[in-house]
Formats: C-alpha cells, sequence, structure tokens
C-alpha cells in the first residue's frame, strides 16, 4: 500500500478570474451583505415508514445556506446528519416542509449537476485506475476524451496524487482513496460539495492532515461545503458555520457561527477562540441530550 503523501494541494479552480485571492467569495463581501442562499429548508421534516413502525428522522427543520459557506453538521449517531445531506442531494424526500437547492428543487438540482457529493467510504470501482474512477462522471455526462483527461489530470494535482493516474484503489492507502473521490466529485466543477464523514474511518494524523489541506482548498476554490462528522475539533475547525442537532428526531439546535481565520492551521485547535466555540457545540450537544444513556 503506497504511504498517503502530501494531501489535499490547495490550487485555483480554472474558472475563478483571481489567482490570487486567498479567501473565497464570502470572505470579500461588505459587511452585513447577503450572499446567494444555496440551500433553503423551511419546516422539513421526515419519517421512514418501516413493518415495525414511523421512524422520525428528521423534524421542523429550518435551514440556510450561503454561497462559499462551509456548513458542518454535528450530532449524535442517528440524528439526521446523514438523512438531511440525503434531501439536499435528491437521494431522500422530505414528508413535509420544502427545500430548495440553488434556488430550483433537489431533483432539478440533481439534474443540473449542482454538486458533488463524497461518501463515507471512497466507493472507487476496484477495476478501474484512479485516472477513470476520477473520469466516471465525465463519462456519463459525455465530456469529450481530450477534455476529461485534462480535467482529471488537473484535479488529481488539486488533490497532490499526479502520478498515481494508472494506479488501481487497492494500490493506494485509504487516506488516498478518498482524496480520489474527492477530485471525482470536484471534476465537473460544481460550486455545492457534500461530504458526508469523508475522513470518519482515517486515523487521526491522516485525518487533521486531510482536514488542514481541505480548509485550504475550500479558501481556494470559494467552494460551498456542507460536512458530516461527529467530530467536535473538526467541525470547529473546518467550518464558518456549525449546525448543532438534536438525536431522532433530528432537529437544530444551535447554528453557531465563527469568525476564524482563514488560513488558520492545526495550533489553533489549542487557541481560546477555538476552545470556546468547542465548548458552546458540546453544550449544544448536551442540552439536545445527545449525551443522555
Amino acid at each position: 500500500m503506497a504511504p498517503d503523501g502530501k494531501g489535499l494541494a490547495p490550487q485555483e479552480s480554472p474558472d475563478r478570474e483571481s489567482p490570487d485571492r486567498e479567501s473565497p467569495d464570502w470572505a470579500a463581501a461588505p459587511e452585513g451583505a447577503t450572499r446567494p442562499r444555496v440551500v433553503e429548508a423551511r419546516s422539513l421534516s421526515l419519517t421512514f415508514e418501516t413493518a415495525d413502525g414511523p421512524v422520525y428522522a428528521l423534524s421542523d427543520v429550518d435551514l440556510d445556506v450561503e454561497r462559499g459557506d462551509f456548513v458542518s453538521f454535528i450530532g449524535p449517531s442517528g440524528c439526521g446528519k446523514t438523512t438531511m445531506l440525503r434531501v439536499i442531494a435528491d437521494l431522500e424526500q422530505p414528508s413535509e416542509g420544502r427545500i430548495t437547492v440553488n434556488g430550483v428543487s433537489p431533483h432539478e438540482a440533481r439534474l443540473n449537476r449542482d454538486y458533488g457529493y463524497v461518501f463515507q467510504a471512497p466507493a472507487l470501482y476496484p477495476w478501474r485506475n484512479i485516472e477513470r474512477n476520477v473520469a466516471l462522471p465525465l463519462e456519463i455526462m459525455g465530456v469529450p476524451a481530450a477534455e476529461r483527461r485534462e480535467k482529471v489530470r488537473s484535479h488529481l494535482e488539486l488533490v497532490n496524487l499526479a502520478g498515481f493516474e494508472k494506479k488501481f484503489p487497492w494500490q493506494l492507502s485509504g487516506g488516498m482513496q478518498q482524496r480520489v473521490s474527492i477530485a471525482r466529485a470536484l471534476c465537473f466543477e460544481p460550486n455545492l460539495l457534500l461530504m458526508d464523514e469523508p475522513f470518519g474511518a482515517l486515523d487521526e494524523i491522516v485525518r487533521d492532515h486531510l482536514n488542514e489541506q481541505l480548509l485550504r482548498l475550500w479558501a481556494k476554490t470559494g467552494k460551498t461545503v456542507i460536512f458530516v462528522t461527529h467530530s467536535i475539533p473538526e467541525a470547529v475547525f473546518l467550518s464558518n458555520r456549525i449546525v448543532v442537532m438534536s438525536p431522532r428526531p433530528g432537529r437544530i439546535i444551535d447554528v453557531i457561527e465563527t469568525d476564524f481565520p482563514t488560513d488558520r492551521d492545526l495550533d489553533f485547535r489549542e487557541t481560546a477562540d477555538f476552545l470556546e466555540v468547542a465548548h458552546r457545540v458540546r453544550e449544544g450537544l448536551r442540552a439536545g441530550h445527545s449525551y443522555d444513556d
């Protein structure tokens, strides 16, 4: 198995106008200015009907995600974090309420290819090499071969995997495989990236490194990111907004906004500002009975 390499390389997306920009679009917006809403949910509920009776997954969720946000959902297992992500992605249908993604229904947004999705596992095809795994959505979209090759090349460089194009998934470490899945999700250049605990199965050292590199990638590209995690330090370190959820049925207990420097590194986790926000997240989880037996 290959070592994990350097991680995600901060690099300007080719469709951005200013290659020297050091922060996402929202950071440069005038104070008090309203950014376009990428996700808007109102009174959203979802109930799964099962043979043992209904399972109430989400209850009366109101949520706004603005362009350029990095939003993390955090809560106990089974609280509806992934379910909410799947509703945004049109993989689950709400029972009540309404939701829009880029101003249209999740179904229309999916047809418009408005988002990329990174799953908990890399979900790579073992019989395809890395180049062909990343190219898969482009093949489905009918992108010409020459353009596919260029997009694959540039996005593998973006995640510091140049030179691994002809390797197969089993020849890469878990962290490298997850970076391949990130390249695949970004290769068709969506504005919204949905990430469902992408680093949850990785060891702490690799996870910390990829957290730091993902933060830099977000600052460079200006993508809107919605991220699911169980980790308080991960949520606080990565996000400019943290959505704290209750145990099932999932409700939003608190939405915490941060104003951390965009060039923060892992040492920032030892600062008073970081610890204060982490404490507020933990208190929100406790108030929602996330720590109850």
